[in-house]
């Protein structure tokens, strides 16, 4: 854990490589040392039907939901949630120059008790030392 869920109106992907944002989040994600390196996940979800604002069709959201298991300190989960916003808007930056974008981020904390994981990815981990 964490996961991370990027939901993106789908009128931005000409000025936004969101295949490019997903690998900015995990890095950024992996800077954070509260966050296990084999938890991080990072997805995107295309929103095809949306409507912002005044209604103007160039008007795009980008809402990069985190989620995370119960345990760790607001500090701790706040200074995360500083990095990883601050790696969405610099990587959003030049598009927003031109387009009116709205950039959001919420972390959530998952219920240990009500959350089952299994996995083997650390057993296929490269070693990076």
């Amino acid at each position: 854990m964490p996961h991370f869920q990027i939901e993106y109106s789908s009128n931005i992907e000409d000025v936004v490589d969101i295949s490019a944002l997903c690998d900015t989040i995990r890095a950024s994600a992996a800077t954070v040392q509260a966050f296990p390196l084999a938890g991080i996940r990072v997805r995107a979800v295309r929103v095809e039907h949306f409507s912002i604002a005044d209604g103007n069709p160039k008007h795009g959201f980008i809402d990069l939901s985190i989620r995370l298991r119960e345990g760790r300190p607001d500090d701790v989960k706040l200074d995360a949630l500083t990095i990883i916003f601050s790696a969405l808007k610099n990587f959003t930056a030049k598009a927003m120059e031109t387009r009116p974008i709205a950039l959001s981020t919420e972390m959530r904390d998952i219920d240990n008790v009500l959350s089952a994981k299994f996995g083997n990815i650390r057993d296929h981990m490269e070693d990076s030392a």
